[in-house]
């Protein structure tokens, strides 16, 4: 268990596993509200992986678990969360590295794709064809709604999405002023995903509804392929079929 600074000073929190090997070690980035121990430790994909022989490191991302959280929504969006990936490759001086992400971690592994040569492979789950579109009205709307939900009495939010994650944020002791920080600074403009070099593999749970039209994501990024897998959001992290599709993609 280990902490180092970041770019512009926030302190980010990350864990490693297994033992070295001749493949690069997998770097896993969580989603939203979540963190890395419930998203990757608890659902067994850190398990999985070692047992298959591979090195792994799961970071806190800012504002999330263990790591710094600041309430300026300034401080936070995926841009900045794919440099913190780049910060821990340089403070573990990793030259070649599989990133897998899910969620807002997938929109970082994205964003990350486009601009770091380290990564060797590239995994994004969660996600589908709205990442084409993070700049639409509806989006822009749904961002403003998350943030005020993570503040507001939990028993005001209506909407069952709002709720879930306003419920989630509060099991897990999320500080709710740094996700509404994180809501606001959602990233909102395009990536440029015909950049991405690396082998791809698109991953969605076939009853998720943050990831529909997952082909359309695939299409966007050069030679990417894409697994559909039985579950939704929550519950396709704890599948056999989603643990094991990662795993042999990243074996290649």
């Amino acid at each position: 268990m280990s902490r180092f600074k970041s770019f512009d000073g926030v302190e980010i929190y990350y864990q490693s596993w297994g033992q070295k090997s001749a493949e690069p070690p997998v770097v896993l980035h969580h989603g939203y509200v979540a963190n890395a121990r419930i998203n990757w430790v608890i659902p067994g994909m850190v398990r999985r992986l070692t047992l298959a022989g591979r090195s792994v490191i799961a970071l806190d991302a800012r504002g999330h678990g263990r790591s710094d959280k600041p309430h300026d929504p300034e401080a936070y969006g995926e841009s900045r969360m794919a440099r913190d990936l780049s910060c821990l490759l340089d403070e573990l001086g990793l030259e070649e590295v599989d990133l897998v992400g899910y969620s807002m971690g997938a929109t970082v592994a994205l964003l990350a794709g486009t601009q770091e040569p380290r990564i060797r492979r590239l995994v994004a789950g969660g996600i589908g064809g709205n990442v084409l579109h993070l700049d639409s009205r509806y989006q822009v709307q749904g961002r403003k709604a998350l943030s005020s939900a993570m503040l507001a009495s939990r028993w005001s939010i209506r909407n069952p999405t709002l709720a879930g994650f306003r419920l989630l944020a509060d099991m897990v002791w999320a500080d709710r002023k740094a996700m509404a920080a994180q809501a606001l600074a959602f990233h909102s403009s395009r990536i440029p995903l015909e950049q991405i070099t690396a082998p791809t593999l698109i991953i969605a749970g076939d009853k998720d509804p943050f990831a529909k039209q997952p082909r359309r994501l695939q299409k966007a990024i050069p030679g990417a392929q894409l697994k559909v897998v039985p579950g939704d959001h929550s519950s396709v992290l704890i599948r056999p079929s989603f643990q094991r599709e990662i795993v042999e993609f990243l074996e290649g």
